[in-house]
């Protein structure tokens, strides 16, 4: 097996992961944010719409996120800001009396404890 195929199995394997603990936390958060970069969940969102005679300027303001990044060896933190000028911005709603329950110990049972705690990032 050459070193590519080892890097591209890693890759493989890093992706499913990811893809695991996403449906295993989904629940316990208000917002899904999409991105033309990033995925982010969270539970509370501030958006700023700001109209430009060239582009339009979107600031989104993020509290309790989850990130969608394989490469962060945390993906909970406890703020985000994001900055959007071209590309498209979906932020999709959960259903009103489905509020989520964030707590470490909700997530540490979702993804079976295994679970380092949150660390403030920017």
């Amino acid at each position: 097996m050459s070193h590519l195929d080892d890097l591209d199995e890693y890759e493989a394997e890093l992706e499913l992961l990811l893809k695991k603990e996403y449906q295993a936390v989904f629940g316990l958060f208000r917002y899904c944010v999409l991105t033309p970069d990033a995925t982010y969940l969270c539970n509370k969102l501030e958006r700023t719409y700001t109209s430009q005679p060239a582009y339009p300027f979107i600031r989104l303001r993020l509290e309790d996120v989850w990130v969608w990044d394989k490469n962060r060896p945390t993906r909970i933190i406890p703020r985000a800001e994001i900055i959007v000028t071209t590309g498209d911005v979906t932020i999709e709603l959960r259903g009103e009396g489905d509020e989520p329950t964030l707590t470490a110990e909700a997530l540490a049972e979702r993804l079976g404890g295994d679970i380092a705690p949150p660390q403030d990032e920017f």
